[in-house]
This record gives C-alpha cells, sequence and structure tokens, in this order.
C-alpha cells in the first residue's frame, strides 16, 4: 500500500461518526464527569477514546507511523517531502479537532531522546577546560535537536510547505492560551521561522497603485492600525507623495509578511485626519523634508515573535534618502493603543469623566493639561520587565527611537477615542542616535524629547 492509499484510508477512518453501542456506554462509564485530558502516550496506548477526542487511539497510532515516515532516516529528503505533501492533503480536509490532534502528536512524539541528551551533557560537563570541549559541546547540542526540527523541514520543502506551515502556526495560536502541551511545537516553529525570515532572504519591494490588484487588496485585508475604507482610501495611501513597502520572502512571493505606510511632507505631522482625508491634494515632493511612518502592519499571525519591523524601517529609510535627499527628519505618528486602560486603572473618577467630551475642553482647561501630563507619564516612565508599558511605544524604542512629541486629537475617530482619548505620538528616528538609544532603554531609562519631559510632574 503506498502512501496516498495509506492516507485516504487514514480519511476514511476519520470522518467515522462517535462510538456506537455497548463500546460507547462502557466508555461514557469509564469516564469520569470532567476527564482531564490524555497526554498523546496515554491514548496512543488504549483502545478507546474519550467523547471529547477527535482521533480514536487506532487512527491516532496511525496518524503518527504517517508522521514518523516522514523523517525516516531511511529515505531521501524528496521522498519524505512527498511523505509530508500526503499528510498535509489530509490536514487539509481535517477537521479542527482532527488537525488539534496532530499539532499534539507532533509536540509530544517527537522529543530528543533523554537518554542521548544526558549521556552528551555528562560528556561535554567533563570536557569543559579541556581539548575535547568543542567536540563535546557540538556533540551535546546535536543531542539536543528534537526530530521535530526534522519533520519541519520535510514539510518545508514543497512548494507550499512554508504557507502550509504558517498557516498551521496561526491556527494554533487561540489553542496555545489553554493548552501548554503545544508550546514545544510552537516554540520549535518560532525558531525555524526566524531562521526561513531571516531579512536577509527577504525582498523589499514598493506597493504602488500600479501593483496587481490582489497586492493591493492584501492591503486593505491586513491594515491593523488605520481600516482602509476602500478603494479611493487605498488609492490616497498609494498617491504621488505617499510609499509604501513590504518584506516579501521568495516562497511567499505575493504575500507581503510586514508593510509600512508612508506620507512625505515638510513638517512633522499631528494628527491622521489629513493624511486619511481621500479629497487632499498630494503635497510637494520637492519640498518634503519629513517622512512620516503612519502605518506598520504585520500580515501572518503565524509569524508571530519573529522580528522584521526593526529592519523593515531601517531599509525604507535608506531607499527613501535616495530617492529624495532632502529628506532629514524620519518620524511616526502612532497610536497609544494602552493609554485610555491604563488611564481607567490610574486617573481619578472626576477626570474620566471630563475625559468622555475630550474633543471639547478648551486649551486652556486643566483637565487637557492632566491628560497630556498622564499620557506623558505612560509613555516616557511606565514599564514592566524593563520594557516600555504600551505595546507600540515597546517597538519604535526597542529600536531606537525616541518619544518626540505628544499630539492633542491626533485620531478623532471612535477607535482613537477608545484607545487613547484621541491622543497620538510621534517617535523620533534620529540616525545618528539610535544605539545611544537602546542602550538608555537597556539601562531603564525611556529616551523623550524635552517637550515631553516638561509635560510630566516631578518623578
Amino acid at each position: 500500500m503506498n502512501t496516498s492509499e495509506w492516507i485516504n484510508r487514514g480519511v476514511t477512518m476519520l470522518r467515522t461518526g462517535p462510538l456506537k453501542g455497548v463500546a460507547q456506554a462502557a466508555e461514557v462509564l469509564s469516564s469520569p464527569t470532567k476527564a482531564v485530558a490524555r497526554s498523546t502516550k496515554e491514548r496512543l496506548g488504549a483502545t478507546l477514546r474519550r467523547e471529547e477526542e477527535a482521533l480514536s487511539p487506532r487512527v491516532l497510532r496511525r496518524t503518527l507511523v504517517e508522521l514518523r515516515s516522514i523523517v525516516d532516516p531511511k529515505v531521501s529528503e524528496v521522498e519524505g517531502g512527498r511523505r509530508a505533501r500526503g499528510v498535509a492533503g489530509w490536514y487539509a480536509s481535517a477537521t479542527p479537532e482532527q488537525r488539534y490532534d496532530m499539532w499534539l502528536l507532533m509536540s509530544e512524539q517527537f522529543v530528543a531522546d533523554p537518554a542521548k541528551v544526558k549521556a552528551a551533557q555528562a560528556q561535554y560537563t567533563a570536557a569543559v577546560g579541556t581539548p575535547d570541549e568543542a567536540a563535546a559541546e557540538v556533540n551535546y547540542r546535536r543531542a539536543t535537536v528534537s526530530p521535530r526540527r526534522r519533520l519541519l523541514q520535510r514539510f518545508s520543502v514543497n512548494p507550499e510547505g512554508i504557507r502550509f506551515l504558517v498557516d498551521m502556526r496561526a491556527e494554533m495560536q487561540p489553542r496555545l492560551k489553554t493548552d501548554r502541551r503545544l508550546m514545544a511545537l510552537d516554540v520549535e516553529m518560532e525558531y525555524m521561522f526566524s531562521t526561513w525570515f531571516d531579512v536577509g532572504f527577504l525582498d523589499l519591494r514598493r506597493i504602488s497603485w500600479d501593483s496587481p490588484a490582489s497586492l493591493i487588496e492584501k492591503l486593505i485585508k491586513y491594515e491593523a492600525v488605520h481600516d482602509i475604507r476602500g478603494w479611493a482610501d487605498v488609492k490616497n495611501r498609494l498617491d504621488s507623495d505617499r510609499r509604501c513597502y513590504g518584506f516579501f520572502h521568495p516562497r511567499l512571493p505575493e504575500e507581503p509578511l510586514i508593510f509600512v505606510e508612508v506620507a512625505l511632507m515638510d513638517d512633522m505631522a499631528s494628527s491622521i485626519t489629513p493624511l486619511l482625508d481621500e479629497s487632499a491634494a498630494p503635497a510637494n515632493l520637492s519640498r518634503a523634508t519629513h517622512a512620516i511612518f503612519y502605518s506598520i502592519s504585520n500580515t501572518q499571525t503565524g509569524l508571530k515573535g519573529v522580528s522584521f519591523g526593526d529592519s523593515l524601517i531601517k531599509r525604507v529609510v535608506e531607499t527613501l534618502k535616495d530617492e529624495f535627499p532632502k529628506l532629514k527628519t524620519f518620524v511616526t505618528l502612532s497610536p497609544i493603543p494602552g493609554l485610555r486602560s491604563w488611564l481607567t486603572r490610574n486617573a481619578s473618577p472626576d477626570l474620566l469623566k471630563a475625559w468622555e467630551q475630550v474633543l471639547e475642553l478648551p486649551a486652556s482647561a486643566p483637565e487637557r493639561a492632566a491628560l497630556l501630563s498622564m499620557a506623558a507619564q505612560y509613555l516616557a516612565r511606565e514599564m514592566r520587565d524593563g520594557k516600555p508599558l504600551d505595546p507600540v511605544a515597546r517597538f519604535h524604542l526597542g529600536n531606537g527611537a525616541r518619544v518626540e512629541r505628544i499630539n492633542w486629537a491626533g485620531d478623532p475617530s471612535i477607535k482613537g477615542m477608545k484607545q487613547s482619548y484621541g491622543l497620538m505620538v510621534n517617535y523620533l528616528y534620529d540616525l545618528k542616535r539610535l544605539d545611544r538609544h537602546r542602550a538608555l532603554l537597556a539601562q531603564g531609562k525611556i529616551p523623550t524629547a524635552p517637550a515631553v519631559g516638561k509635560l510630566m510632574p516631578p518623578p
């Protein structure tokens, strides 16, 4: 029986209904009211499945045989890839719960040999300080590599293999919150993706109005900061005074992994409203001195933990400087997504009540000054585990930017009001001081412009 016939037979078994008659009754009677989830090891040795389990022990064993056949040391890379393609074909038609069982097998059954790891570790410990130390270290590293890694590699050799694995990990993410058994597989995938999606392998491409419609549709789909309202909106964002760049992987040529939207202006933007105004005339590029990064969106949930943003911004800055030598200032116009929830916990009830009508506050209102002061404190002082509390601040400050300016009514949209009472912030990328700013952040000090410092109360 060949692999295809084996998989097809397994699919037929997977699609059978729940256990019937006496066998089902016996299993229900023997199960506790709230059964603890069984490990795949326990299920592989069982004869009956529990009600909440998608695959019966027999089909689970068959699935494990198929997965192990992919990494059989006696088969070639090509044959291993062909077998992986067969399993991927089954996976495409499997139910979510059946897929979940396969993830558990990959996570729990493809582990490094504990005995070999222990022996290699002892050998390395004994060799430390001797001429054999380097060789012992190599041996120890090899012993700790799980067969799970080779399994992922065999899936990746197929033309659609990378796409398959990225989508699989994206589908896994909600389960990770409630089932730590999947963590080994998730961490292994993140490690592999960090290698496969190293920025050295990625192409920086400009996305323009002349790009294929399918690619522009992906911008509309993946835009995560300021929702795109339609074709007129996206055309405005790709106009002559704008630039949009994305990172692409050779195996996902029409799928941007991350993209950034940039407005070219003669001043630092303080509000998103004019940037999203579809009726506004394009800016005069001959006068442009500022590049405003107003939206950065990751597109692939399955690549969580793989960092592209730092490299993307650097590459885009270099590209823009080549095209527009007059550009001197590179700055973001960013949301403050965690501000309002933080204020809810830290501001007085009177202030929170006043801020419900925040856009109506006059410039001299003390409630307005209080909001700016607390926003400055949130951005410039609040940290957790040595990192800025706000997620967007954490990203830009981690890349070497500094908190440059807080903008009143920068985003008066419903989303902007829910996130930060309409406030937005500029993060400045001073190319000569990026390393200095990172060093300050490592010391627990958030790089901040003097104007922002003046807004804060004394520490």
